[in-house]
């Protein structure tokens, strides 16, 4: 599955927040993905049982991988959208009062929960299954997770013929009572 621009709005905006998206998906399970940010010359990559991994320009690649979830209500990093922050987040936003909000574009917002810099994703508004394939195998391989919202099973594609629209959405290192 391929993205070869995901962010337009960030893309237009020139911020730097776009990127580049590659992913294999078999039996609907995102299992390899390669995520790049041109501007940001940054790649992150992982693929189910070898690891995920972060590199920065010419710099050594680093592994990374998901934070420990806070084990009360306090201390949350929950990643929000930068262009398309809808009612339904910021409702789900009053589970976590006290939460720092991140806000990112494109697929990057996935990667930062991947590389443990956030703890929370709570996608609450559409997307497509291109849109997040390469950075859900990236989440998968950093020990993370990315479960419908309504049910908190697994995020599958290519489980329709009607639609390529993936269901709202969580990624996290683990599921938590703090925000269900």
């Amino acid at each position: 599955m391929i993205d070869p621009l995901d962010g337009t709005k960030e893309f237009i905006k020139r911020n730097g927040e776009f990127t580049v998206n590659v992913a294999l998906v078999r039996d609907g399970v995102a299992v390899a993905g390669v995520v790049y940010a041109p501007d940001l010359d940054t790649m992150y990559w992982g693929e189910l049982g070898k690891g995920a991994f972060k590199q920065r320009g010419l710099e050594a690649a680093q592994s990374i991988s998901v934070a420990q979830l806070p084990t009360t209500n306090r201390g949350w990093r929950v990643v929000g959208s930068r262009s398309h922050q809808s009612e339904a987040f910021l409702e789900f936003m009053t589970k976590l009062p006290e939460a720092e909000i991140v806000a990112m574009g494109s697929s990057l917002k996935l990667c930062l929960v991947a590389e443990g810099k956030a703890d929370l994703y709570p996608r609450l508004g559409l997307t497509s299954e291109w849109d997040t394939a390469a950075a859900h195998a990236v989440v998968s391989a950093a020990g993370g997770l990315v479960l419908e919202a309504d049910t908190l099973k697994p995020l599958q594609y290519n489980q329709s013929q009607d639609t390529l629209l993936n269901p709202f959405f969580i990624v996290c290192a683990e599921k938590s009572p703090f925000w269900r």
